[in-house]
């Protein structure tokens, strides 16, 4: 049976260490998951990461998706809430960091010669939320496969909402200072918040 996102592969990857800015949302990691079954339109996932805090957004994404759409989601759910990071680490051509980058400017009506620093290297925090993404997506999707993205919001609350090894608290907790309350509903292990909860 097929599986609607690519398998993981081990790779050999020698990575280099960057620098983490101190404040949240200032260096984001992007990164796609393509040539997936596709789930209402859609075939790809923008996985964007943010360094310091480890909080994650998930796009779902489609083949006639340009870089004006990614533009606003970005400013919908990025920029309206923490404002313009100061580095982008991407493994995508500096050219699409800069058409990126020129069309955001002019949606926000900014200069876009503002600081902004691209680094095409990797220090594999990326790659490990993709495995991890795909692994869950792998174990929940339909037998038909074709309702991945209806699980990316839970995938990425759950992600969020799970304490991460380096930080010993969760995404969520270090970017408000609170974690989210679940006074007047009770997620188990049988719903699907939290069998994922369990998974990341």
């Amino acid at each position: 049976m097929s599986h609607p996102v690519n398998s993981v592969q081990e790779t050999k990857i020698f990575l280099k260490p960057l620098p983490i800015k101190n404040g949240p949302c200032i260096c984001l990691s992007m990164d796609f998951i393509t040539q997936l079954s596709l789930s209402n339109s859609f075939k790809s996932i923008l996985v964007i990461l943010d360094r310091l805090s480890k909080m994650v957004v998930f796009f779902p994404t489609m083949p006639s998706r340009t870089l004006l759409d990614l533009d606003h989601q970005f400013i919908k759910d990025i920029f309206s809430k923490h404002g313009l990071p100061s580095r982008f680490v991407i493994k995508r051509g500096s050219l699409f960091v800069s058409s990126f980058w020129t069309n955001l400017c002019q949606h926000l009506k900014i200069s876009k010669d503002l600081p902004i620093a691209y680094h095409p290297e990797t220090d594999g925090q990326t790659e490990r939320v993709n495995q991890i993404l795909e692994q869950n997506l792998q174990i929940y999707v339909s037998y038909h496969q074709d309702d991945w993205n209806t699980w990316l919001p839970l995938a990425e609350f759950s992600y969020n909402n799970s304490d991460h090894s380096s930080t010993k608290q969760t995404p969520i907790f270090t970017v408000y200072g609170r974690d989210p309350q679940f006074d007047s509903v009770r997620i188990t292990q049988d719903t699907p918040a939290g069998k994922l909860s369990t998974k990341f």
